[in-house]
């Protein structure tokens, strides 16, 4: 494919006063090798990647403490350094569980620092905030700690990322000045997580909002029978990525969408469709609202194990993760990929997978569907586990 010269759409960064390419790029997804059955990064392609984003109009980028065996930070570190930082807005975040005295919460953000080889960080979060570690993040009035990092020049703004559901999200938004916060939101899962509700209360608030997972960990590039059909029946030709990508572009709130490119090639077909004179907000019609609405039911329609997600099951006696467990199986079979759901299970799996249950029974009589919870969590863990990260 010839990719021709584009200038990418570039939208406000919340109260920030930063103006911020369309697209962002995610450092969870770099390419990968392995060696004696070990994943690591490869380094040369990563390095190729990075530096074409930054040269052809990405300017922000997102990494974090935890991603790639926590190398991510300072591959990004090592692919900008040579005058490409300036160039940039780094992103990166400090996962609570990282946090254990409040001494650490300095001392990860300099080691963070040292590996991303700058002075400073643009945006700095507290990462992966939800139902279990929220208190804590209150009683330790940890952002109090971020402003000392901010009034000492290491952060510039302060924000948070979140996985849950609309009620808690609103409650983190409202108890902080935050300057940015970063949500999951995909054409599937727009009435999940923090839903389409919370692009609106983050837009009120002036807070920049950043978009993840868009593409469903790249699996809304796939396009099972009856969506592939849905698609091809609408006069308007495009692909299912650029569909993927326009329904959240259509949102003036959305400051920039990350995508966890794996490639060069995805970097370059990514940077053509963000910077479509009409990649803007309020590109969608009514008439491709109402498309999306149909793919997503026919996605949704699309399941093994009919789980339901209402946790009537839980809580398990034994920490088993019920609904998330019958997810992301569910996901595999949707996506006909088992990646992404792997991964996912893989982070899980320790505290909460489905090898953790004794077969109490207790879960079944509970189920509204009749599911027999037992014989499909010994069926979604095999196809789960194996993940190597």
């Amino acid at each position: 494919m010839d990719y021709k010269e584009v200038t990418m759409n570039t939208r406000l960064y919340g109260k920030t006063g930063y103006e911020v390419s369309a697209l962002g790029m995610g450092c969870m997804r770099l390419p990968r090798i392995f060696k004696n059955g070990q994943a690591m990064v490869d380094l040369e392609k990563a390095f190729e990647m990075i530096r074409y984003a930054v040269e052809h109009g990405i300017n922000y980028f997102d990494t974090a403490y935890s991603y790639h065996n926590q190398t991510s930070e300072s591959i990004l570190g090592e692919a900008l350094d040579g005058g490409l930082r300036d160039k940039v807005k780094i992103v990166t975040k400090q996962p609570v569980f990282a946090m254990k005295t409040q001494a650490d919460i300095r001392r990860n953000l300099e080691n963070t620092l040292k590996k991303l080889r700058t002075d400073y960080i643009d945006v700095y979060l507290i990462h992966n905030i939800h139902a279990a570690c929220w208190d804590e993040v209150q009683r330790r009035k940890i952002y109090e700690e971020y402003e000392k990092f901010r009034s000492e020049g290491m952060i510039k703004a302060i924000g948070f990322s979140y996985h849950g559901g609309f009620p808690l999200f609103r409650e983190v938004l409202n108890a902080y000045p935050w300057d940015m916060c970063q949500i999951l939101q995909n054409l599937l899962d727009i009435d999940k997580e923090a839903t389409a509700e919370a692009i609106t209360s983050a837009g009120e608030k002036g807070c920049a909002l950043v978009i993840m997972e868009p593409l469903r960990g790249g699996n809304l590039a796939k396009t099972p029978k009856a969506v592939k059909e849905l698609y091809d029946a609408f006069p308007v030709k495009r692909s299912p990525v650029e569909w993927a990508f326009r329904h959240l572009l259509n949102y003036p709130q959305v400051s920039t969408i990350l995508s966890g490119m794996s490639t060069l090639e995805q970097i370059k077909e990514n940077i053509e469709l963000f910077s479509k004179p009409d990649a803007v907000p309020g590109c969608m019609s009514e008439e491709e609202k109402d498309l999306l609405v149909k793919v997503k039911a026919a996605y949704d329609s699309i399941v093994t194990i009919p789980c339901t997600g209402c946790e009537y099951c839980m809580p398990c006696p034994n920490d088993v993760n019920i609904p998330q467990a019958f997810a992301l199986y569910n996901d595999a079979i949707r996506f006909e990929s088992y990646d992404q759901s792997k991964r996912k299970y893989w982070f899980s799996s320790k505290v909460e997978g489905a090898d953790l249950c004794q077969e109490c029974g207790e879960c079944e009589p509970k189920c509204p569907q009749g599911i027999e919870i037992i014989d499909q969590l010994k069926v979604a863990h095999e196809a789960l586990k194996g993940w190597i990260e």
